[in-house]
């Protein structure tokens, strides 16, 4: 094995990989950058298309290791569904896509072609810098239309990559020294601050999906409650979260990772209480993330406990989900049973830290074991279809 420092779409990264693995393969399977996509990996069709120092490369044809000390873009740098790159735009405007297979590979390509102000107006030369990719549905018109719509409307150069925020390094240009992108990563900071780009204003539009889990304690309500209401505590019962209070008061910086079956993702994010009202026992909170394939995560959700008997709590937790992204590959009812499970969890973890006394530590989210619940979940349900419908028969 062999460890490889570069840069991706801004974020630094450390891999150790075997030196046969392609850069393709690296980027999605080991990165989850699933927009780069793999067609003949012979060199041939273009999809795989990325820019190693601003330069347009065949990914499959190169291995990881030789983008050690690089600084590799794919087509989630653009932007995502939230925040379109120009170039994005103008291929939705002209429709420059069907099924999309070739369409990160064209997005890469006209990048490198437009990011220092080509010359797009002879359409027989435009078609000849395009034609190192191919694509099976369109005809390539609304591709060249937008490819050339944009070069008027940027005679001078396109907008960077959203991700970077900057102009691409250029290869031959200054690079920064292998492992400093990273070590930036990895430092932990002594007071976190709220990521620039996470929005923590309150979602609108109907949410992806809109889940509600009741689980019932044997703790008071007032010791329950006395948890739930600390978002920090409380947090380190959720499977696969980690916040650290930031530098505004009821305001948190941190993470979700979440793991089921081939989709993985790495949500960085924030959270902060929109309400607490200690009588009624209940508190609202307002989270956001976003991953480095562009993925990204809202959440309103809505925690209380409420008195069970003589003794013990019922604890309410109630969320509407905004997804977008690789995220939204879940679908509705996988990403509420996601939740639903995560939920449940997280009602367990906080009646065994009050009945043992144990200090709460942060859970990692096991996916294995979470895709099973999630399986079994769902057989359940269906054999209680089933033998209704019999019933009803």
């Amino acid at each position: 094995m062999t460890e490889v420092v570069f840069t991706v779409n801004g974020t630094g990264i450390a891999l150790d990989v075997e030196p046969r693995l392609t850069l393709a393969d690296a980027l999605r399977h080991r990165l989850g950058l699933t927009g780069t996509h793999l067609g003949c990996e012979h060199g041939v069709c273009g999809a795989c298309t990325v820019l190693v120092d601003g330069a347009a490369v065949r990914s499959c044809l190169m291995f990881c290791v030789q983008a050690a000390g690089a600084e590799v873009t794919t087509v989630e740098g653009l932007g995502d569904a939230d925040d379109l790159h120009p170039l994005q735009e103008a291929f939705r405007r002209h429709h420059g896509l069907q099924c999309g297979f070739c369409t990160p590979g064209f997005l890469m390509s006209a990048y490198e072609l437009l990011r220092d102000g080509a010359d797009c107006r002879d359409d027989h030369h435009l078609r000849q810098e395009l034609s190192g990719v191919l694509c099976r549905c369109t005809g390539y018109e609304g591709i060249v239309a937008a490819v050339r719509e944009l070069a008027a409307l940027h005679p001078h150069g396109l907008p960077p990559p959203k991700a970077l925020g900057r102009p691409i390094t250029v290869r031959g240009g200054a690079r920064p020294p292998d492992g400093q992108a990273l070590e930036a990563r990895r430092a932990e900071p002594a007071a976190p601050a709220l990521p620039a780009r996470v929005d923590l204003a309150v979602p609108e539009g109907q949410p992806t999906e809109t889940i509600e889990v009741t689980t019932t304690i044997a703790p008071s309500v007032e010791d329950a409650w006395a948890l739930l209401s600390d978002l920090g505590r409380a947090s380190r019962c959720m499977p696969g979260v980690e916040l650290e209070r930031a530098d505004r008061e009821d305001a948190y910086s941190g993470r979700v990772r979440v793991h089921l079956g081939p989709i993985r993702l790495d949500f960085a994010g924030a959270a902060r209480v929109l309400e607490r009202d200690n009588e009624r026992r209940a508190m609202r909170v307002i989270a956001a993330g976003r991953d480095a394939s562009g993925s990204s995560v809202r959440a309103d959700v809505v925690l209380g406990a409420n008195a069970s008997g003589r003794s013990g709590t019922v604890v309410l937790a109630t969320a509407k989900l905004y997804l977008s992204g690789r995220a939204a590959q879940f679908g509705r009812s996988i990403a509420g049973d996601v939740s639903r499970q995560l939920f449940a969890q997280f009602g367990a973890c906080v009646e065994r830290t009050l009945t043992t006394g144990d200090t709460v530590v942060s859970q990692r989210l096991a996916g294995g074991a979470l895709a099973w619940r999630v399986l079994r979940s769902r057989a359940q349900a269906l054999v209680r279809r089933l033998f209704g419908r019999a019933k009803a028969d």
